[in-house]
């Protein structure tokens, strides 16, 4: 049997945070809430189920989470964006997993079954990755941690993985304007954080690629506006990263 600490993260997060929370006390001995500055009814949620928020500015999600687990009691952690709404197959299997009697091996970890949701809609890609994805979510924070990438980043370490059945309902993007703003600062980190090729003709070219590939071949032109939007966010955010780094360059 082991005791699992639950990371989640925050940052304005009221819109769906009652959704994330209610869940994860059905297996929890802990939940530990990292805020980096709301400004909406975030922290008034959280009081309301007992919890009383840390705060931590923010840089990367993955030094972020990781700050998040040094606040653990223990070192099973469940780490948790305030946007992924765990369905009952999942909290099933979480709870089986608890009441185990045999001790679990700590370099194995555990994947969540991710779908992705853009404007209220499940779809099957948005940049750069494929929808379900399976990041890793619980693991033994002795031999894992997240590594420091500006964006997606992941855990890293010796473990094992296996994927938890479910559906776990990422709801991200709930509005155009959250998307484009998201965009904005992901690749403003990209550049930031990580070397990128400040060319103008690259950007073009990474740009009409993404929209072949990401609007056309994988079918989102399917699915009307949201399908739309998807294939034009990956089409800015391949040329954003590239222009903002040429940008960078000729400005200094």
């Amino acid at each position: 049997m082991i005791k699992i600490t639950v990371c989640l993260l925050t940052y304005n997060s009221a819109r769906t945070l009652e959704a994330v929370l209610a869940p994860v006390f059905q297996f929890a001995d802990q939940v530990i809430v990292l805020d980096s500055g709301s400004n909406d009814e975030t922290l008034s949620v959280c009081r309301q189920y007992g919890i009383e928020p840390r705060y931590c500015p923010y840089e990367m999600h993955g030094k972020q989470m990781n700050n998040a687990i040094a606040l653990a009691e223990h070192d099973w952690v469940f780490c948790l964006d305030s946007d992924e709404i765990l369905d009952e197959a999942t909290i099933t299997y979480l709870r089986r997993l608890k009441d185990s009697p045999a001790p679990l091996p700590p370099e194995q970890a555990w994947c969540i079954s991710r779908y992705w949701y853009v404007l209220g809609e499940q779809v099957k890609t948005i940049y750069p990755v494929s929808s379900p994805d399976y990041p890793v979510r619980l693991f033994n924070r002795t031999v894992a941690r997240f590594n420091d990438r500006p964006v997606d980043d992941e855990v890293t370490g010796p473990v094992l993985t296996q994927i938890i059945p479910g559906h776990v309902r990422h709801d991200t993007f709930y509005s155009l304007h959250e998307m484009f703003s998201k965009m904005n600062a992901y690749t403003t980190r990209l550049v930031r954080f990580r070397k990128i090729r400040p060319s103008l003709l690259r950007g073009v070219i990474s740009a009409i690629g993404a929209f072949f590939k990401w609007y056309l071949m994988s079918g989102a032109w399917r699915q009307g506006k949201v399908g739309a939007a998807t294939g034009l966010y990956a089409t800015l955010y391949s040329f954003l990263k590239y222009f903002k780094a040429w940008y960078q360059q000729t400005d200094k």
